[in-house]
């Protein structure tokens, strides 16, 4: 199965979000966070957020670029438990128990997007306020050449900065 990771190219991340995720850790789309909003939420940062934000499922920040990875089941099963506490802290769901299974839709959807996708893959995504609630759309780019692949993986980066 796969699943994605945030990514970071430069520092734009750290400025633009209130609360930025952490490289490397696992990511959803995290809609589910603006399912109230409406035009009046919409400033500044949260604005960004909300915009072109996935969520980030151990810090819950946002990060705008996600890179396609495989997941183990195992990974899922943690991931699943770690968002149902933050429905349960965060969205007063009864329990982990129920949270659970609204969890695990949130994750399995997300896989949905990235599956048939190539490891590295990138992924943005874009939210409207519509009539009829949230839009969320994505946008899939190739993984180009050998330098980002090694990027996605490793993000390293060397001293005065540049991708090697």
């Amino acid at each position: 199965m796969m699943l994605a990771r945030a990514i970071h190219f430069d520092e734009s991340d750290m400025n633009i979000f209130h609360s930025p995720a952490r490289t490397g850790e696992w990511c959803l789309s995290g809609g589910f966070e603006f399912s109230n909003w409406s035009e009046a939420d919409l400033t500044g940062k949260a604005r960004q957020a909300f915009s072109n934000g996935w969520l980030g499922i151990e810090t819950f920040g946002r990060v705008s670029v996600v890179a396609v990875t495989q997941v183990e089941p195992s990974e899922l099963d943690a991931l699943t438990n770690a968002l149902a506490q933050h429905f349960v802290d965060v969205y007063g769901a009864p329990s982990i128990q129920d949270a659970k299974a609204v969890a695990r839709d949130e994750l399995m959807h997300m896989v949905d997007i990235c599956d048939g996708q190539h490891p590295n893959t990138l992924l943005l995504v874009s939210r409207e306020l519509t009539d009829a609630g949230v839009k969320e759309s994505y946008r899939i780019v190739e993984p180009r050449d050998a330098g980002l692949d090694q990027f996605a993986i490793h993000g390293a980066l060397d001293e005065d900065g540049h991708h090697h």
